[in-house]
């Protein structure tokens, strides 16, 4: 049983009856089904069935001669609203079934990005046709919790945003040109790494960390597309699973410059979560790399 069920309102999923009830129904309600050749042998089929605005589950198999559909396996998936980013992608199939994983290199978050590849059977149509990859495609990621809390925000003056925007900027800059091969960029950053941890050691001793710390984005448990984030609300409504009428909350985030769209079961967010404020928790990173560039900006 997927344990993210219950982050698309579907927490009254106890046992294996219950969950062959419900893909059951989205096998025979599906509001969308694609299906796209497989390079081996067959084809592969997706349907879906939507309980909310751009959230619902995502069954994968294949189609017998006769018609009938067999799930090799499924999950919960939620659709981003807007680009997050736009890099070359490399993407990668996962080893125990027909599922596939993205990744990037953003420098603004520091680390790699990788998230569950949502339109595979897109990809998988623009791979048969030879498709080339190696050029920036736009990213757009959605993100489901399980567990989650909300945080003030830090209070800062138009000043200190101005300049931390800045600072910002010129990072970014600097990570650019330490990847081309820059040794005063990378000098540079070492020096700045050093800065920031005096920094933050010295305020660490008489400062809550949170009150330091505004956004974070870091690899969490074994999944490499799990993460635990702190990313300020910039959006936030309560929206309802169609079936089940449990009340989630769909919020719009930005971490370290990336926005997403996050979902997330109401009883299991702690706080009450509205813009400016921050969310801290553990997501699982989807994303939809736009093939065809039909996203909005």
């Amino acid at each position: 049983m997927h344990s993210y069920l219950r982050a698309i309102g579907f927490s009254n999923i106890n046992n294996r009856m219950e969950l062959n009830q419900l893909l059951e129904i989205i096998t025979e309600n599906s509001t969308k089904k694609r299906t796209a050749p497989l390079s081996s042998k067959g084809s592969l089929t997706e349907i879906t069935m939507e309980f909310g605005e751009g959230m619902g589950i995502t069954l994968r198999g294949e189609v017998d001669e006769a018609g009938k559909f067999h799930m090799e396996h499924y999950f919960p998936c939620l659709n981003g609203q807007y680009i997050s980013t736009r890099e070359e992608v490399g993407i990668n199939k996962r080893v125990d079934s027909e599922a596939y994983t993205g990744m990037c290199d953003d420098f603004r978050l520091g680390v790699s990005l990788i998230f569950y590849l949502q339109n595979v059977i897109e990809f998988l149509e623009k791979k048969s046709q030879n498709m080339p990859m190696s050029t920036p495609f736009p990213i757009t990621l959605a993100a489901l919790s399980l567990e989650g809390r909300v945080l003030l925000p830090i209070e800062m003056d138009e000043v200190q945003v101005r300049n931390i925007s800045a600072e910002t900027k010129y990072r970014n800059q600097l990570i650019a040109e330490a990847k081309k091969g820059n040794q005063e960029a990378i000098d540079s950053l070492t020096i700045d790494d050093i800065d920031t941890y005096a920094m933050i050691s010295r305020r660490a001793k008489k400062e809550d960390i949170y009150s330091i710390v505004d956004t974070s984005f870091i690899p969490f448990g074994s999944e490499s597309d799990n993460y635990s984030v702190i990313a300020t609300i910039t959006e936030c409504n309560i929206i309802e699973n169609t079936m089940t009428k449990e009340e989630l909350y769909d919020m719009q985030l930005v971490c370290n410059d990336i926005t997403f769209r996050l979902c997330i079961n109401k009883e299991d967010l702690i706080g009450e979560p509205s813009v400016g404020r921050r969310f801290k928790g553990n997501i699982w990173m989807q994303g939809s790399i736009a093939l065809s560039d039909q996203v909005k900006e």
